[in-house]
């Protein structure tokens, strides 16, 4: 039995017909952008997907918020699919191990049926053993574990300031902060004097107050303005930052909020989140927040211990219970431990674990779930892995084959290529350049494929001369100075210091949970301390690492008591974090208008005769602006339509043709392009068209070099990989071109790449070092590994077996 597609025409895929054999560990393999994903995820699991949403009812249906458009012609052979992908973490802090893998219901289950309860507590069911239950969370912290206190201090940072010039940071801004003030001034207070000058009993109230007294307002604006009076109903400052904790559920207003908190542990619960009741069950000896926290590579062998000591059959109620819950705990928890995940514990909040650890816990609880006859498409699954905890990878997936299904890998990793039994290769390059299958067969075929990029690495995935240039191989750059970073204290790492040559490229390594992140933020917490900028390449509502004075949860995360000194030349003036966040969360963020190559664009039309004719600025050229864009649409190039007793869908704005602009806007051209035709452009044909541009040329090279000229200039931020977001941000710090040294941090900058893209990345990070900057990586890849100038190892296990600096050194004699 085999898959066949027919004419699959999704995104760049050029009516691809292809046949994949069912019962197979298959790889699809292709540079970046070749086509990969669409052909696997796009086409073969959105088409399985399809038909499952056919089968529902059509009432069902209106409740089911998807829309597919595989774009395929016909599939035949297509079994049920299971998409396992590498996508972030909800932003959660109530979000687990436990949770994502419902291995913490078994294990609340276990506390709830068998543990054993002081003779002053009832009974309890499992929802006692949950923080995030009524019943179960600490009253006083609801579960959380700590507790955010506005203090006049967090509040009001400046208090040299008076209200008029901003002194109450912790007040909105726009309007409504201008309102507050306009309402406290009603009221009689002075708002022109410093706040520390105020009265005790006037700042208390204004920041404290319960009272919500309603004022007519008139406000003081500028003199062209309409001043019309309103009434203003206040909120103290206290009360509008903990209204916004509990109730907003955007991450960038609760990450403002809570830098005018103080943090702390639960003066109830003491950090532990649930009610005193249920902490004094126990199992074993231990308090269930107890067994939570262990790393599952310890509570495994004690939950495998008592399991043993139980009889096979037989036994009373309570015995029966408990081997049954230990039966699939056990069996559960192993899987965890054998794709090398037994570094964390159940507890373990999910933004914190990589996109790489999710997905496996992802496929951990798809292992569990005893289906038979399914394809599993699976995403880089060897993401973040060392290269030790790839063969259990493989074992895992194999025994998905054994169990009767087919798996699909989209896979840059050439050892887990190697091992499939089927290769898919799509190129053969990227974008408009891709979209082909060029292979489709046994491994051994491949290497006869000419146009095949993927064939030059399959057997020799590192190419020196493509990064450094064969006159450097194996040579390590002399350091103009040295980084020492002392004390650092975070997750699995205790008092950890560390030396890193300046001027160099260093790599952070490790097995697959041995503290290389938590090194790298170590080092980001106290360099940044000690330098007097800081700058982030990361999403907008990425605030924890944000400066160097926040307060609150990001702070209370930092290694406090790391410490940074520089010796030598080459010290770096600024820190730069480059993370695989995405780089906006909606479609109206895009490559041009976060690269900031969009705002030259837009000036440029604003400068045609026909713009100055019609008195267009620039802001008329954005889609995001009333004035220029498209109304039905709204800018976005799509709109929704609602189906009677059908699931909605998107399908091309009517109005615009998807082009974002109204007719007006199209009516300017500059060099016989409208704005839409310039969004339309990808990287590589924006490069001809822009070349006597400087400022957006410096942006399309930096990214043309990184791989990245398939995408087109108006890509939706929500379409792109987390690799693809991450060279984005390092394209625009690029550009910039900094003069003064600058050291680079980033996490895995490789993950998600081909052998080839890898290769171009490398390349990159060596000319920044060339031009005498500093850049540090956690990586695995062994390009990066061979050409490093220094190597700082980690382990040596994963968790608490891990978290110790075991070698440093030039790649090739660590010591």
């Amino acid at each position: 039995m085999s898959i066949h597609v027919h004419g699959a025409r999704l995104h760049n895929l050029r009516d691809v017909d292809v046949e994949i054999p069912r019962g197979r560990l298959v790889a699809i393999t292709g540079v970046s952008g070749s086509g990969k994903s669409s052909l696997a995820f796009g086409t073969i699991h959105g088409e399985a997907q399809r038909r499952y949403f056919d089968s529902v009812a059509p009432f069902a249906r209106r409740l089911i918020h998807t829309a597919i458009d595989p774009q395929v012609r016909d599939i035949t052979g297509l079994p049920p699919a299971v998409a396992i992908e590498q996508r972030p973490a909800a932003p959660s802090s109530r979000s687990s191990v436990g949770t994502i893998t419902t291995t913490g219901n078994t294990l609340r289950m276990l506390w709830s049926r068998c543990g054993d309860y002081p003779d002053d507590v009832a009974p309890m069911d499992s929802d006692h053993f949950s923080p995030n239950t009524a019943v179960g969370a600490c009253p006083e912290c609801s579960g959380l574990g700590v507790v955010h206190r506005p203090t006049e201090a967090s509040m009001v940072p400046d208090p040299g300031l008076s209200i008029a010039q901003g002194a109450i940071a912790a007040w909105p801004g726009a309007w409504l902060g201008k309102n507050y003030r306009d309402i406290v001034a009603t009221l009689g207070h002075d708002i022109d004097t410093p706040w520390h000058d105020l009265p005790q009993q006037s700042r208390d109230w204004i920041l404290f107050t319960d009272e919500q007294p309603v004022v007519t307002v008139v406000p003081t604006r500028d003199a062209d303005r309409i001043n019309r009076p309103y009434q203003g109903t206040y909120s103290s400052a206290a009360r509008y930052v903990m209204r916004t904790l509990s109730e907003t559920r955007s991450a960038t207003q609760r990450a403002r909020a809570l830098r005018f908190v103080e943090t702390s542990p639960c003066p109830v619960c003491h950090g532990r989140r649930l009610t005193p009741d249920a902490l004094r069950v126990t199992w074993q000896g231990l308090a269930i927040d107890e067994a939570q926290h262990l790393p599952v590579s310890r509570l495994l062998p004690v939950l495998r211990g008592r399991l043993e000591g139980l009889p096979d059959q037989g036994g009373s109620a309570g015995e029966a219970a408990e081997r049954l819950l230990l039966t699939d705990l056990v069996s559960r928890l192993a899987v965890l431990v054998t794709l090398g995940l037994g570094h964390l514990d159940l507890a373990r909040p999910t933004p914190s674990v990589s996109t790489g650890e999710l997905q496996r816990l992802r496929l951990a609880t798809a292992l569990r779930s005893g289906l038979y006859g399914v394809v599993y498409v699976l995403d880089e699954p060897s993401a973040g892995l060392h290269p030790q905890d790839v063969e259990p990878l493989l074992e895992v997936l194999r025994g998905l084959v054994e169990a009767g299904n087919s798996v699909l890998l989209v896979e840059h990793d050439m050892a887990v290529v190697n091992a499939c039994d089927w290769i898919v290769d799509v190129g053969p390059g990227a974008g408009s350049h891709g979209g082909e299958v060029l292979y489709s067969g046994p491994l051994d075929g491949l290497a006869a494929v000419a146009d095949s990029v993927t064939a030059r690495y399959l057997h020799d995935p590192f190419h020196a001369g493509e990064i450094r240039g064969q006159d450097r191989d194996g040579l390590a750059r002399e350091a103009t100075g040295q980084l020492t970073v002392t004390g650092i204290e975070r997750h699995n790492l205790h008092d950890v210091s560390v030396e890193l040559p300046l001027g160099a490229f260093t790599v952070v390594t490790g097995v697959s949970g041995s503290g290389k992140t938590s090194l790298l933020h170590g080092i980001l917490d106290a360099v940044g301390a000690s330098l007097a900028k800081v700058e982030e390449q990361a999403e907008e509502t990425d605030e924890e690492y944000a400066g160097t004075q926040g307060r609150g949860a990001g702070a209370a995360e930092r290694s406090e008591s790391a410490a940074a000194s520089v010796s030598g030349a080459g010290r770096p003036a600024r820190l730069v974090r480059i993370t695989q966040q995405p780089i906006g969360r909606t479609p109206r963020s895009n490559l041009a208008t976060y690269t900031g190559l969009f705002d030259h664009v837009r000036r440029l039309f604003a400068r045609t005769p026909a713009a100055a004719e019609r008195g267009f600025t620039a802001g008329r050229f954005s889609f995001n602006t009333a004035a220029g864009r498209c109304e039905t649409c709204q800018g976005e190039g799509a709109v929704s339509v609602e189906l009677l007793f059908l699931p909605g869908t998107y399908s091309t704005c009517p109005t615009c043709g998807g082009a974002r602009y109204n007719p007006e806007t199209l009516e300017v051209t500059w060099q016989g392009r409208t704005v839409a035709d310039v969004l339309a452009l990808t990287v590589t044909e924006a490069l001809p068209v822009f070349a006597e541009e400087a400022p957006v040329r410096r942006a399309l090279v930096a990214l043309e070099a990184l791989g990245l000229g398939y995408l087109t200039l108006g890509q939706p931020a929500t379409e792109l990989s987390g690799g693809e977001a991450q060279r984005i941000k390092l394209a625009t710090e690029l550009q910039k071109e900094r003069r003064s040294p600058t050291l680079y941090l980033m996490d895995e900058p490789t993950s998600g790449l081909h052998p080839a893209d890898v290769h171009r990345l490398l390349a990159t990070l060596h000319a920044l070092v060339d031009a005498g900057h500093t850049v540090v990586v956690v990586e695995h890849d062994p390009a990066a590994l061979a050409t490093a100038d220094w190597i700082v190892e980690l382990g040596p296990g994963a968790g608490d077996a891990g978290g110790r600096v075991v070698s440093t050194g030039p790649a090739g004699s660590t010591r």
